[in-house]
C-alpha cells in the first residue's frame, strides 16, 4: 500500500470470541495441511455488513502450502446463500508454518473475492495468530480485527 492509496475499508471489523474458536477449531483439525472455510455475513463488509456464522470448507488442495476451496462446497454454499439473502463476508485460511499475512498465492487468487475480507490465521506457534485483511487489485490492505462477545 502506497501513502496515495486509499484504503477502501472496512477499517476494522468485529467477529465474536465463538465464531473465532470455531475457526480455530476447524483449522488445527486440518494440520497439517492448511483448512479454509467462509464466514457469512448479513451484507459483505465492504457494503457494512457484519459476520453471522463460519462454515467449513475442505481444502480440495490438501497442501501445507496452499488451499484451494473444495469447488463442490463452494457451490452448495453460493446456492444455500441465494435462498438466505446472506453474503460472504471473508475468505479463511490458515498459514501452518507462516505468519497470518496473505502470501503471493493468497492475493493471485483474490479477483474473485474482491468484496470479501480475508482472515489468515497461523498455526506457526501454539498460540494462533490471526491476520484480517482486505486485497483490491493485488494490493494488501490491514483491516483491524476486533475480537469481541458480539460480531
Amino acid at each position: 500500500m502506497t501513502a496515495e492509496t486509499t484504503h477502501p475499508g472496512p477499517a476494522s471489523a468485529t467477529l465474536s470470541a465463538e465464531l473465532v474458536e470455531e475457526v480455530v477449531e476447524h483449522l488445527r483439525a486440518a494440520y497439517p495441511n492448511e483448512g479454509c472455510g467462509v464466514i457469512v455475513g448479513d451484507r459483505s463488509p465492504a457494503a457494512g455488513g457484519r459476520a453471522t456464522r463460519f462454515i467449513p470448507m475442505r481444502n480440495a488442495a490438501e497442501s501445507p502450502l496452499r488451499f484451494r476451496i473444495d469447488e463442490a462446497d463452494l457451490i452448495a454454499l453460493d446456492d444455500e446463500l441465494d435462498r438466505t439473502d446472506e453474503n460472504f463476508w471473508a475468505i479463511v485460511h490458515s498459514h501452518v508454518a507462516s505468519r497470518a499475512y496473505p502470501s503471493a498465492t493468497d492475493v493471485a487468487v483474490t479477483p474473485v473475492y474482491v468484496n470479501q475480507l480475508h482472515l489468515v490465521v497461523s498455526l506457526a506457534d501454539e498460540q494462533p495468530d490471526l491476520g484480517l485483511f482486505r486485497i483490491v487489485d493485488g494490493v494488501i490492505y490491514p483491516v483491524e480485527l476486533v475480537v469481541g462477545l458480539e460480531s
